[in-house]
């Protein structure tokens, strides 16, 4: 197997096919599988019986579109497929064109077109195009692979999968069965090309020395609390171009922000974060580090992005001087997590149980860990086996 469906987006795709009047972007850091998603939508087209003959397919990033220098040539090279009827258009990195914005509010308002764009940084959104379709588009923001999806492209004994999820990451071009020294090189080559070009390439006087420093120092500390002045006065950097380039590392979808929350007061605090990377395996490459050296914290970030795959809103919770590790709200439902890599001593076994018993509501609350049999938890508070709950078991 080369690929894996990407189910739960296809699905959103599909929700959204022939919606004219909505341009559905597709966003998400390099690599993680955009181009992939939009051929497989492509496919599933085919299926329910739409003639090739109406999808118009556009690489930006190709030679074979280099004469294309403006948004008249986008809309020519569209003609040239336009033979009556509706046309299903599908541009991959449309940001490469000048003035592409206006080449898509045309096709909105002077062709029968369902258009589909992707791109690699959330400039896309804030460019001239928010302004020009207004209400008008959706962004689906795709992560790499949850483990579930690396389970299904590389099967295996779970376990040993798992720990390769940790070391090689989620990225779908990456091979955990292949050199190790080659992917770590491979990532670390990908982690330069979205600094320079995702990053860089859309800040003014941008310096690569202060962007490489934030980035190491957000790889080194995941799931730890911090600041932008924090960073500043740690890396020795002005403090306004480093919270201008955590804006544009998290609009290159390289890191996430988690914000905190207080449980108690049931608000949001605009004091101190939590920054999670889209990858863990090009964290460790690029640090240079062995998966084991901080699994903890690994495991941490990987419960983050597999939240948020799954459409809740993550913060870092707050009660009182105590820390829940994530309140998941989708809605009206809200979860509490506590992550950890065992909570078979009594120390983080109180570390962990405190906290959530404190909750008073009857929200599920849930410890994940790599432990197999946990039972008889206080207040209600359940504990799943971190791999398991991963798969979708939460039983």
């Amino acid at each position: 197997m080369t690929e894996v469906n990407r189910t739960s987006y296809l699905k959103r795709l599909v929700s959204g096919k022939d919606r004219t009047d909505t341009v559905k972007i597709i966003t998400g850091m390099r690599r993680s599988g955009k181009t992939v998603l939009m051929k497989q939508f492509m496919s599933l087209l085919k299926e329910q019986g739409i003639p090739e003959e109406q999808m118009v397919y556009l690489n930006f990033e190709s030679r074979t579109l280099a004469h294309i220098t403006d948004y008249l040539g986008i809309l020519d090279e569209i003609d040239r497929h336009n033979h009556g009827g509706r046309l299903y258009i599908f541009m991959d990195e449309v940001q490469n064109v000048p003035s592409w914005e206006r080449a898509v509010n045309s096709l909105q308002v002077d062709y029968d077109a369902d258009i589909y764009i992707t791109g690699s940084n959330a400039y896309l959104l804030s460019s001239e195009l928010s302004t020009l379709i207004s209400g008008r588009y959706m962004e689906l923001c795709i992560l790499p692979l949850s483990f579930a999806e690396f389970l299904e492209l590389h099967p295996g004994d779970k376990e040993e999968r798992f720990q390769q999820y940790i070391r090689s990451g989620s990225l779908p071009v990456i091979d955990p069965d292949a050199d190790e020294q080659f992917e770590q090189d491979h990532l670390t080559g990908l982690f330069n090309t979205i600094l320079m070009k995702d990053v860089l390439g859309n800040c003014r006087g941008g310096d690569s020395s202060t962007l490489m420093d934030i980035s190491r120092f957000l790889f080194s500390n995941i799931g730890n609390i911090t600041s932008a002045n924090n960073i500043a006065s740690t890396i020795k950097k002005d403090k306004d171009k480093v919270r201008s380039y955590l804006g544009a590392l998290q609009k290159a979808f390289l890191v996430y922000k988690a914000e905190r929350y207080d449980i108690r007061g049931r608000k949001p605090l605009d004091t101190l974060e939590k920054y999670y990377v889209a990858d863990t395996g090009m964290r460790n490459a690029v640090l240079g580090i062995s998966s084991r050296e901080d699994i903890s914290r690994q495991i941490e970030n990987i419960v983050f992005l597999e939240l948020r795959r799954r459409g809740y809103d993550v913060a870092v919770g707050k009660y009182g001087d105590l820390e829940v590790d994530f309140t998941a709200r989708k809605g009206k439902n809200t979860e509490y997590y506590q992550v950890t890599l065992s909570m078979l001593s009594e120390d983080t076994y109180r570390r962990e149980i405190t906290p959530l018993g404190l909750v008073r509501d009857n929200h599920i609350k849930t410890v994940l860990s790599m432990d197999r049999f946990i039972t008889d938890l206080p207040d209600g508070i359940r504990h799943l086996n971190l791999i398991e709950w991963l798969l979708g078991d939460t039983s």
